[in-house]
């Protein structure tokens, strides 16, 4: 499975999401078990709104997905970073989308 988070950057803060993106895959992402393996960063381009940034990570099943999200919520850092974040990006706008492999 794939599950996919989006979110948008406000004008002006794009490079600001994607580093604090990155920044999160290493230091929060690697204790839930999201290796650099399973992830892949992306921003809009044609067809997509370029302020979209989504970050996509591979798991196994809802099973794997739903232990890392419980953790998530466990993790000191995640928490600040999304303090950090909000103000780089436009208020509402994250969502998560789980697509099947076929």
């Amino acid at each position: 499975m794939i599950a996919r988070f989006q979110i948008e950057a406000r004008f002006g803060h794009k490079q600001g999401v994607i580093d604090a993106t990155r920044k999160w895959c290493r230091e929060v992402g690697v204790q839930i078990g999201w290796t650099e393996d399973k992830l892949r960063l992306l921003v809009g381009a044609i067809g997509a709104p370029e302020s979209a940034v989504v970050l996509e990570v591979t798991v196994a099943d809802l099973t794997e997905l739903d232990a890392a999200w419980s953790k998530l919520a466990t993790i000191e850092s995640h928490k600040q970073w999304g303090r950090e974040l909000e103000p780089l990006v436009v208020s509402g706008s994250n969502r998560w989308e789980v697509f099947r492999v076929v």
